[in-house]
């Protein structure tokens, strides 16, 4: 049964986030009252006031939950405070801006860098009282692993890496007694099941639904197919309709028109960077800046992408593709850099305006690997329903070497829940994920 307490889990989180927009909004009004509201050729009156700390609030809260910076109790501690501050550094970016447009001048920015620093000292100190109240109130749920292959160590792994929101204390085997496995689930808050027989998932997801006891499914490809299907009705009968063609013709329209937007404008921005790291790399060991290499897009269409190069010229002379690794000898130092950053990949703005690439899809692949994974997983050519991306879902989400099958999901769940809302935060998460790159799979091993 639900505890009390968890009924008010999300009405706490809500008022912690209110609390801290109410109080940067405070701050940015000060700041506006004592050093803009008279700057400006035609000063407002009250209601022009009111309406542009209404902006602010409204950019704190947008670009607080394109990064996470409300999910208390669901992100990491140092995680939750690095969505924040990098949310309230975009936010009073965009307001200056705003404020020397309204201004008719670039008006005086020392006011808005004292701002930010000040967010900074109060986002930091109530990050850390509101992270250390909600985990005193909500400690971590003691969980049951019911486990029918050795996929579920992975996954144990992976969740261990938040014993402040999940403790596993106990697994069982698919194959023991069913009362064993009820007893043992009505023992603890919740249940992860991962790798079991479909019937006996299913039987078990019902027992937890009719016991309230939590259930953390490993999902199956089909799983996240149903994910994106419409509810119809026959009549009387409930229907789920899988259309499973990817993007319709309007999405895939808007989309090329954001491709292009976008590119444009981010080839524009980039483009000293993108000279830098030219130079880097010719400087680095003479050889060739740019990396061309055969990749598949939509409908399995091969066609050249660009990168910068990070790795020695002929990296791959045996002939035969081979995946990099985090400690990889043939990167090199220039491109170690690059590849950290994904400053690599700026290139691909050039696929983007071809049309081989989208900004946001699942990562373009080898034709060589594809066909090496299909071998295992048969649906593993389902991520080109759409076109390759520059970022996606598995690159914010994932890690360096997040696995194959892993990425596969990702990208699925991707494809049946695309929203232009969804690639703009996307794009949005790609950002901190190039300040702040994430582990690999392999060094979150090596700490455990």
């Amino acid at each position: 049964m639900i505890s009390k307490r968890d009924k008010y889990k999300r009405f706490i989180s809500f008022v912690s986030a209110m609390i801290l927009v109410a109080m940067l909004t405070g701050a940015f009004a000060l700041t506006w009252y004592e050093f803009y509201s008279d700057a400006i050729v035609l000063p407002y009156y009250r209601r022009g006031n009111w309406v542009l700390i209404g902006i602010y609030c409204l950019l704190v809260t947008l670009f607080f939950k394109a990064y996470g910076g409300f999910r208390l109790g669901y992100l990491k501690r140092a995680d939750m405070l690095c969505s924040q501050l990098i949310s309230i550094a975009c936010v009073d970016f965009v307001t200056y801006f705003v404020i020397s447009l309204i201004g008719r001048r670039f008006l005086q920015v020392f006011p808005v860098v004292i701002l930010t620093f000040a967010d900074f000292g109060f986002i930091s100190v109530w990050n850390l009282l509101t992270d250390k109240l909600f985990f005193m109130i909500y400690p971590p749920r003691k969980l049951i692993i019911l486990y029918g292959n050795s996929l579920a160590g992975s996954l144990v792994l992976k969740m261990s890496q938040r014993i402040d929101k999940y403790m596993i204390c106990e697994s069982v085997a698919i194959d023991e007694p069913v009362e064993k496995i009820e007893s043992l689930i009505m023992s603890y808050e919740g249940v992860i099941i991962c790798g079991i027989p479909k019937d006996k998932r299913d039987y078990y997801i019902k027992f937890c639904f009719k016991n309230s006891r939590r259930a953390y499914i490993a999902p199956e490809i089909s799983d996240i197919i149903l994910r994106g299907a419409d509810d119809i009705r026959l009549f009387d009968t409930p229907l789920l309709l899988c259309r499973n063609y990817g993007l319709s013709f309007e999405q895939r329209l808007f989309k090329r028109v954001f491709d292009i937007v976008f590119s444009l404008t981010a080839v524009v921005f980039t483009s000293p960077i993108m000279l830098i790291s030219a130079l880097a790399v010719k400087l680095c060991d003479g050889g060739p800046v740019l990396f061309k290499q055969k990749r598949l897009t939509i409908d399995g269409k091969e066609f050249d992408v660009y990168k910068f190069r990070s790795m020695i010229v002929n990296a791959e002379k045996s002939g035969s593709p081979q995946l990099a690794s985090d400690n990889d000898p043939r990167i090199t130092p220039v491109g170690k850099f690059l590849r950290k950053t994904r400053l690599d990949e700026l290139p691909q703005l050039l696929n983007i305006l071809k049309g081989d690439m989208s900004v946001v899809g699942p990562r373009p692949e080898r034709p060589e690997l594809t066909e090496l994974y299909k071998k295992t997983m048969p649906e593993f050519d389902f991520r080109l329903k759409v076109k390759a991306g520059l970022t996606g879902y598995a690159q914010i989400t994932g890690v360096y070497d997040t696995s194959p099958a892993d990425k596969l999901k990702m990208d699925l769940m991707y494809i049946e829940n695309y929203s232009p809302l969804l690639d703009l935060q996307i794009v949005l998460m790609t950002i901190k994920t190039m300040i702040l790159p994430g582990k690999s799979n392999a060094s979150l091993q090596n700490k455990s």
